[in-house]
């Protein structure tokens, strides 16, 4: 019995090394670049290979060039939001579709998880005509309806199936004392759903975090710029500069990476407790 515990310890060991080494790989190529020369990179060595010399004048330019700060303020500003308003309207949905009985709650609730399977580009074209006509084009704003309207199918999914899992008499038992619907719901529901409002927040920060269709499409003023679209201060039209775009990952990587690192804990919870339910 113990040696059947250790194979299968050292398989879950093996796996996790494996795991760790190709999810570690890109993280380590963009700031292992981001300290070489600018054409270091085609001296044909290998991409993983050490610095001949290494540099901090890629993160130093990125740094003091003036727009990253800008690009990190516009990205933490429009995904702080977004995530908000993500989450509350998600808890507002889903605890009407998980726990108040009315005709139209399981075509309602069919129709949101229907937009899961809405491609994304499809949507492009009619996007960028309704945020011009609204006056929003060019706007960090413009951001805001896409980034919302496109994650709340996933989101009201997850959490009303959440939300059913919670036992009704724990609900049936404050009303008894004399608690309503809302009071239910902040008191009651939402502390118990907080592990998955908690992986849901990051999830969706990591998401929108990255996105970089909308933000190109909709924005082309460089002061409304986000994150991921700072890599076009760092090419022009016939080469690039490569470590420097580098730099550029690996800096808007690291805030992602601090949030996990402190989330980590809800993020497992609420998988574990997801898994249990």
């Amino acid at each position: 019995m113990r040696t059947d515990k250790l194979i299968k310890n050292a398989t879950l060991i093996a796996l996790g090394t494996v795991w760790m080494v190709i999810a570690g790989a890109p993280f380590y190529f963009m700031a292992l670049t981001g300290f070489k020369e600018r054409f270091e990179l085609f001296s044909g060595k290998g991409v993983f290979a050490m610095p001949e010399n290494p540099t901090w004048l890629n993160f130093e330019d990125v740094l003091t060039g003036g727009s990253f700060f800008n690009y990190l303020k516009n990205s933490v500003l429009i995904v702080a939001v977004s995530v908000a308003l993500i989450l509350i309207i998600s808890l507002m949905a889903s605890y009407v579709f998980a726990r108040i009985r009315f005709r139209l709650n399981r075509p309602l609730f069919i129709l949101i998880i229907a937009g899961l399977v809405i491609p994304l580009h499809v949507t492009l074209i009619p996007v960028y005509l309704f945020t011009r006509n609204i006056g929003l084009y060019d706007s960090l704003w413009a951001l805001l309806g896409p980034y919302v309207a496109f994650n709340l199918p996933i989101s009201i999914f997850i959490l009303t199936e959440f939300m059913r899992s919670i036992p009704r008499e724990m609900e049936e038992a404050a009303f008894i004392d004399g608690a309503g619907p809302i009071r239910s719901f902040l008191r009651i529901i939402l502390p118990l759903a907080s592990p998955g409002v908690a992986t849901l927040a990051i999830y969706n920060a990591v998401v929108l975090w990255n996105e970089f269709v909308f933000a190109f499409v909709l924005i082309t003023s460089t002061d409304q710029l986000t994150l991921p679209l700072a890599i076009w201060e760092y090419q022009g039209q016939y080469s690039m500069n490569i470590p420097a775009i580098m730099s550029v990952l690996t800096l808007s990587a690291l805030p992602l990476i601090l949030v996990y690192i402190v989330g980590q804990e809800r993020v497992l919870k609420g998988m574990m407790v997801g898994a249990l339910k």
